[in-house]
């Protein structure tokens, strides 16, 4: 994680493209499975989940990503629905949500809009919402679970030395 946090901060201004996503999840499952930033060939089943996701194409995944990039929303809702959507699509054999928390940090930080973290004391109630929406495809309860109990914002304090925002 600490690489991939690396990547995503020296690619900060990057745009996000399928290949942009494909680097974060090798640097996230690196040694942890046989292949890593490669979309999945075979079938697995996910836990919480009754289906099995299909098989990503290329093409359909870059035309999915390319609408929610562009589609009408705050910066926060399309951080945490490419969040929820990269989980639930499961492109890649493994690290599906820990590539998809960094996606959408990559949406706050670079709009200065926070970060979003799944606390220990908010894990049980995320799960719960999480396995719904798997089974559902209807986002809405963990999103307003998202947004309430997972974005921090950053706060400054201004000083006479630095004034407002100095150092950022």
């Amino acid at each position: 994680m600490r690489d991939a946090w690396r990547y995503l901060v020296n690619a900060i201004d990057e745009p996000i493209t399928l290949s942009f996503i494909c680097m974060l999840n090798a640097f996230v499952t690196r040694n942890e499975t046989l292949e890593w930033g490669l979309l999945e060939t075979g079938r697995v089943g996910i836990s919480g989940r009754d289906d099995v996701p299909p098989l990503p194409v290329q093409s359909e995944i870059e035309q999915e990503l390319s609408n929610l990039l562009v589609a009408d929303m705050t910066t926060t809702e399309r951080a945490i629905t490419v969040f929820l959507w990269v989980a639930r699509r499961q492109m890649f054999w493994d690290g599906n949500k820990r590539t998809s928390l960094l996606l959408a940090n990559k949406l706050l930080v670079e709009n200065g809009h926070g970060m979003l973290t799944i606390t220990e004391r908010n894990m049980e109630r995320f799960n719960e919402l999480l396995s719904a929406y798997y089974s559902t495809n209807d986002m809405n309860d963990i999103k307003v679970f998202l947004y309430d109990r997972a974005i921090s914002g950053i706060e400054f304090k201004e000083t006479k030395k630095s004034g407002p925002y100095r150092g950022l």
